[in-house]
Formats: C-alpha cells, structure tokens, sequence
C-alpha cells in the first residue's frame, strides 16, 4: 500500500457491499441516505438491536429525513449485530459508545472494515482518528492494528461532532504558524443530542451550559488529529499536537449546525492578512482524489461581520463544508474567530463515509474486498 500514490481517477469495479450498524438511530440513518445512491456503496445489511432485529425497516424505526422515506429501503429487515448475520466488507457503525466497545471489534476481527461514529476507540494509540483533508497519513495505524489485535479487518473512527469545526481550521493555523493554546466555546445544535434528545421544556428559549463528557473529547481529539505520524519500519505511531486546549461546551435551541468562537495563541508572529490567507489559501489532503463525498470547497473564511449562521451556511456542500468567520484580533490570546460546520453530516455520517473513500482511494483498504 502506497500513500503517495496519486488515485485521482480511483473507483471500485463493483460496487461495495457495506452494512450499517444502528441503521434505525438518526446517524444510522444518514448513513442509509447517504449510501443509498453512492457510486461505490450499496446497503447489503441494515442491522439494529435485538429490539428491531427481523422486523422490517419501516416497522422498526421512525425516519426523521427529508427525501424518500427509509431512502427506499423500508422493505429491508433489520439484521442483528453481529458478524455471522450481518457481514459486510465494509461497515458504518452509528452506534453508541458502549455497544461499540463490544461489537465493533467483532466485525472488525471477522475481516470487516468498521468506520465509526463512536467514541469508544478514539483515542487508542493504533485506531486512526480521522479528518481526511488534514491527516488521511494516520491511515498507516491500520496494519499496526491489525497486528496488534490479530485482525483481518480495522477499525477506523471520526472525530467528535464539535472536534471537527475546531480541527479543521485549528490545521491551517498549525501549519502556518503553530499553535501555542486555544480556547473554545461551543453553541451545539439539539440534533447532536439524537432523538428525542433534549427535551423542549428545557432548551426553548435556554441555553444549557453542560454536555456529558463532551468537553474532554474536545480538548484531546484535535491533539491526536493533528499529532504527527511517526514510522519505524513496519511499525507506526501518532505524536500529538503539543498546543493546549481549554474547551467549554453548550446546548443551544438550534436544529442543525455546531458554532463555535475560537481564540488562538500561535508559535510564531503573524498579521491578520497572514490568518486570512492561511484559511483562504489552505489546500485539503484530499484535493489528489475524486472522493465522491468531498466537498468542492473543505474551508470557506466569510468577509461578511454577521456569518457563519447555522441556518445560512450548515447545509453547504451537502453538510460537508466548515465555515470560518468573524476573523479579528483578540485581546488576550492573539486572534478569535468564529467557526461552523453540520454535526451530523461533517461531524457524525458523512465524516465516516468520506473516510471510507479516502481509505480505499489511499489503498489502504481493499477495493477488491
């Protein structure tokens, strides 16, 4: 497998058997949506708990999507999760954390590939914690892992849904002029929290000041994302990021779309038209490869004082797109900045369907498998 190899003109010679592991949640079923006509993908199972296994899609969950109900799969029955019902090559795991740590490594050892929107093996040392455009390199953990673990599969996982809006304009900066600390606020939309999530007595007209663990994940995965990979021989490891992160993270009455209000202090000295050009200018790892699920533009700096909004710019590129604006000095750290993406399209199903692509663009999944 050759990283360096240019597969702008990659595409399977078939399409791709993939299953989907908690297909009847809202992720699960952005994952279907998504998939459903993807020119690599095709759902072979929709797997669920044994709540819903056997019963037909339709029957075993509520769809919550604009477009075709179930994405034309209504008909299809759910499957168990597990490995011996459910196999595919490939698989997208939707689930929550604790039914991950348990089931996910079953695929995985079956010879599955397992893109996961989970938290559950984030930050293990050989599982690659990937933003494609900013450290697609990190791929490299998967034969260590394989290794390590005797799997004839892997597990690959995305980011947090508010890490990615930080990470990716975090990267720009990073690659400029370093990074010393930074500090961030996050407004999280009430979809982030699934379905019902949060109830409407307590977020209409409030804001909640607290998310269950969702701080630490915040100020360690962007380390690790922009942490460099490092090769001996036939083994490889990840150093992280050494900037500091100090995070505070809330729940605001919006439906999609995570903002965040970032302020940065970097290594070395810069203007403010040195930051414009640096997010302006920044050039995604991606931009070799035709991946179907790439937006056409990964970082947009707005000029206007009133934008990013959820509302006006989360949908953009299909959800895909990170929004950055409100550029100005700050006071105390050096600059401070406003940042938006979708959470859960860029921060949750569509993050894992582009890893996906990339791995298998890359070569470091199987096109044949």
């Amino acid at each position: 497998m050759n990283d360096n190899r240019n597969h702008s003109t990659f595409s399977p010679q078939k399409k791709i058997p993939v299953t989907i592991l908690g297909a009847t949640g809202v992720v699960g079923q952005r994952f279907l949506r998504r998939i459903a006509d993807h020119p690599w993908f095709y759902p072979a199972f929709l797997a669920a708990s044994d709540r819903s296994a056997g019963k037909k899609y339709s029957e075993a969950c509520q769809w919550h999507l604009s477009g075709l109900p179930y994405a034309g799969y209504g008909d299809m029955t759910v499957a168990p999760c597990a490995p011996e019902a459910a196999f595919s090559p490939i698989v997208f795991s939707a689930l929550d954390t604790g039914p991950a740590r348990d089931i996910e490594p079953l695929f995985a050892a079956a010879g599955s590939y397992v893109f996961s929107n989970a938290s559950a093996f984030r930050m293990d040392e050989d599982v690659p914690l990937l933003i494609p455009e900013l450290n697609p390199d990190h791929c490299a953990l998967l034969p260590v892992q394989q290794a390590k673990r005797g799997w004839r599969g892997a597990i690959v996982t995305n980011p947090n849904c508010t890490t990615v809006m930080l990470a990716a304009p975090l990267a720009a900066l990073q690659a400029r002029f370093g990074l010393d600390a930074v500090m961030v606020t996050s407004m999280q939309a009430i979809s982030g929290a699934g379905y019902p999530g949060v109830s409407a007595l307590d977020i209409v007209g409030n804001v909640i000041p607290y998310i269950r663990n969702e701080e630490s994940k915040v100020e360690s995965e962007s380390n690790k994302i922009l942490g460099t990979l490092v090769r001996n021989g036939s083994a490889a490891s990840v150093v992280a990021a050494p900037f500091v992160v100090s995070a505070t993270c809330t729940r605001v009455p919006v439906i999609d779309g995570h903002t965040l209000t970032i302020s940065v202090r970097l290594k070395t000295k810069a203007s403010l038209e040195d930051l414009v050009d640096a997010f302006r200018t920044f050039e995604p790892k991606t931009a070799a490869y035709d991946l179907p699920s790439a937006p056409s533009r990964f970082l947009a700096l707005l000029a206007a004082e009133d934008r990013p909004q959820p509302r006006k710019d989360a949908e953009e590129d299909g959800g895909m797109r990170i929004t950055v604006g409100r550029l100005r000095t700050c006071p105390i750290l050096d600059f401070k900045f406003v940042s938006l993406g979708h959470n859960t399209e860029r921060g949750a199903a569509g993050a894992s369907v582009l890893n996906a692509e990339t791995a298998l663009a890359m070569g470091f999944v199987p096109s044949t498998v």
